[in-house]
């Protein structure tokens, strides 16, 4: 009789602390949607109704307003959506390919290798990790002017090679990960190095790959502060360039308009992080199950 109660009583706990869990969950759920949602409110709103009330979802009338609002932005000569979407997506792309795929060989190559500087350089990517971006931009916009980087993608693009944060994380990844048996059983059988690492060690790093690459894609993607310096032409520009000048307008400020390019410029990010999330929560599960 004793031990039934006891039963009901665990039981009963087990319930209020779901009941706790998912309270919690649905809240915080709704905090993070929060703001998405506001900003596709007031994408349909008049510039009146913004003002009136920048938290109400009601609009008198909101394919008016939207078809308005887009004429606005489509307008303005600085605004041109698909140039800024077509330059922000050939350096959000590239930029992540090139850090996540260059980030991996170099966190294999600290992991993999023993060589006398090995843990010299590790301290050296721990410095660099320290020092902020703004503090160097001076001295790498003189560097790009120098070669005749100015004005070219590349010159956002180029630069995402060398990323302490992405490496030091992989590297953190491989060290609990990586099973050397494995790479020597592949060097024994003749592959290559390169090979091992495209066909073996590449598919074994796909959740860490897929969290840094939505982490870099949206940082490339909202970067404001570096092609603001770097791009001066305005067939250049990427989407948040574009987006910012709309706001520049002292005069009148259309902020229906203004959220609505928010709105084009944040849909991409919610597409990507769709498509890799599943990678994400696949290697949350298989580390559960290995543990």
């Amino acid at each position: 009789m004793a031990n039934d109660v006891k039963l009901h009583s665990i039981k009963k706990n087990e319930t209020a602390l779901k009941v706790v869990i998912y309270v919690v969950s649905i809240f915080f759920s709704i905090m993070t949607l929060f703001p998405f949602v506001m900003l596709i409110c007031n994408s349909y709103k008049s510039t009146y109704e913004v003002q009136a009330s920048t938290l109400s979802l009601y609009s008198k009338a909101p394919f008016k307003n939207l078809a308005f609002n887009w004429k606005q932005i489509t307008s303005k000569d600085a605004f041109h959506p698909g140039v800024g979407f077509r330059n922000s997506f050939i350096v959000a792309t590239l930029s992540t390919i090139l850090n996540v795929y260059f980030s991996c060989l170099t966190a294999y190559a600290i992991t993999a290798y023993e060589w006398k500087l090995r843990e010299g350089f590790n301290a050296m990517i721990m410095a660099v990790m320290m020092i902020p971006g703004t503090v160097t931009m001076i001295g790498f916009f003189q560097f790009a002017y120098s070669i005749g980087l100015v004005n070219k993608l590349s010159a956002l693009i180029l630069p995402s090679i060398a990323a302490p944060m992405v490496v030091f994380f992989m590297r953190q990844y491989l060290q609990a990960s990586l099973s050397m048996e494995i790479v020597q059983s592949a060097r024994i059988d003749g592959a290559g190095e390169f090979r091992i690492f495209n066909q073996i060690v590449i598919p074994l790093m796909k959740p860490a790959i897929a969290t840094q690459a939505i982490f870099a894609y949206v940082g490339s993607w909202n970067n404001l502060f570096s092609p603001m310096i770097l791009l001066t032409d305005k067939n250049k520009k990427t989407l948040p360039v574009m987006v910012s000048l709309l706001n520049g307008d002292i005069y009148k400020k259309e902020y229906g308009a203004i959220y609505l390019g928010l709105l084009i410029t944040v849909l991409p990010l919610i597409v990507v992080y769709a498509f890799l999330s599943k990678y994400i929560v696949e290697g949350v599960a298989l580390g559960g199950v290995k543990s």
